[in-house]
């Protein structure tokens, strides 16, 4: 399994208007992606300004795949609430409860 993870600063006062683009137009993106399995996205509890999402996907070549394809246009989605680029970190799942890896 692989996984990509998505880090942006927020504008200020946009975590709602945040959370209301991931549900409505990013979500619905990535489920139509070949080898899409997951998607998990973190708010700061403190208040501060700094969202990561983790999306996970059956192969790299699928990660890849929406890098190239989808993945502009959710950058236009959410550029209305990111303030600058995102950061993307691409990485192999050694270990997960929820997706039942275990270390090779």
């Amino acid at each position: 399994m692989f996984a990509r993870t998505v880090r942006m600063h927020l504008k200020p006062n946009s975590v709602a208007q945040f959370t209301e683009t991931m549900e409505k137009d990013v979500i619905p993106l990535l489920r139509k992606q070949q080898g899409f399995k997951d998607e998990i996205t973190f708010l700061p509890a403190d208040g501060g300004n700094e969202a990561v999402a983790i999306s996970f996907w059956e192969k790299r070549e699928n990660a890849d795949a929406y890098q190239r394809g989808a993945y502009p246009e959710v950058l236009k989605s959410v550029a209305k609430v990111a303030d600058g680029t995102p950061q993307v970190q691409t990485s192999e799942v050694s270990n997960s409860t929820w997706h039942k890896i275990a270390a090779r």
